[in-house]
């Protein structure tokens, strides 16, 4: 095949498909009417001798030979995008648009002072937040459909970079006035409560429940519910929810809850942000990265602050 016969515009064609397996809605996302996307889709199957995607009830499914082009055609074309930009990134005048993929402790704690961060650097920038829950967040770094992911998360590949933002320990959330607040929180206090556990977190709170065991006592939890509810919960009955430090802080400040420490040494929730491996000197993702860091040491500079008052 003589690859310089090839029509570049193709490739985006085939990119587009790929990541919608959607002709039309393909289409919408480059700017392209359907029969413009069906006449460029058969150009490319003609040329690669192979039918590339089957219309199937879930949408167009990709062919192993598909499969196998389509990541390294993200990562040609991410290139030649990156190429194109200019060599530095001003904010003032972008028009960027970021898609960040948060989970509920990043979304709560991080979400607001990064967008203002971000969005009040420029007019025109743009920030996606998505939950992240349900997400393949691997794959969705991969297609270059996320520039970011926010966590408890772990690099799941050489081609990606993790950040350490923030560790916070974990305390217990009553409402106000609740009896426990009167009490030293020993072992035999902590399995007398009846607690709430978060069914959305993704944060294991079972280090809890070993320590308990280790001294023959059991934690009684009788409610389970996700974030939403959690906190207004709480906040009216005798309930106790385990919640990382500052994800707590910012419950508190917006419900009628406190939070104690436990009396010991508990384990740390730690966030993380993880990226791309390609998106390293990229000057807007690099400016991006250093939005959410300056976020991240402001908040742990409040953190100090608290710790130094308390």
């Amino acid at each position: 095949m003589n690859w310089r016969s090839i029509d570049l515009n193709l490739l985006v064609v085939f990119d587009a498909v790929m990541r919608e397996r959607s002709v039309t809605r393909a289409g919408r996302l480059i700017g392209m009417s359907q029969p413009a996307m069906s006449h460029a889709l058969n150009r490319l199957r003609h040329m690669l001798g192979d039918e590339l995607f089957v219309r199937t009830p879930d949408g167009m499914a990709p062919t192993p030979r598909a499969e196998r082009l389509a990541q390294p055609l993200r990562n040609a074309l991410s290139e030649v995008q990156f190429a194109l930009e200019p060599p530095a990134f001003d904010p003032q005048v972008s028009e960027r648009s970021f898609a960040v993929a948060l989970n509920n402790f990043a979304a709560v704690v991080l979400g607001p002072p990064l967008v203002t961060a971000a969005c009040g650097a420029g007019p025109g920038m743009c920030l996606d937040m998505r939950p992240s829950g349900t997400l393949d967040v691997a794959a969705l770094l991969d297609r270059g459909d996320i520039d970011l992911a926010i966590g408890a998360l772990e690099s799941p590949g050489e081609r990606f970079v993790s950040e350490l933002l923030l560790e916070d320990p974990f305390v217990l959330v009553t409402r106000c006035g609740h009896p426990a607040g009167r009490r030293k929180l020993s072992a035999e206090v902590l399995a007398e409560l009846p607690y709430l556990e978060i069914s959305s977190s993704g944060e294991d709170a079972a280090f809890l429940d070993r320590w308990l065991d280790e001294r023959g006592l059991t934690r009684r939890i009788i409610v389970r519910a996700p974030y939403l509810s959690a906190c207004k919960i709480v906040a009216n009955c005798d309930l106790v929810a385990v919640f990382s430090r500052r994800l707590a802080r910012a419950f508190v400040r917006d419900h009628p809850l406190e939070f104690h420490e436990p009396d010991f040494d508990s384990p740390k929730v730690r966030t993380s942000m993880l990226w791309h491996r390609r998106l390293d000197h990229h000057p807007a993702h690099r400016w991006l990265r250093d939005r959410v860091t300056s976020t991240c040491r402001a908040l742990a500079d409040l953190h100090d602050q608290h710790l130094s008052v308390v």
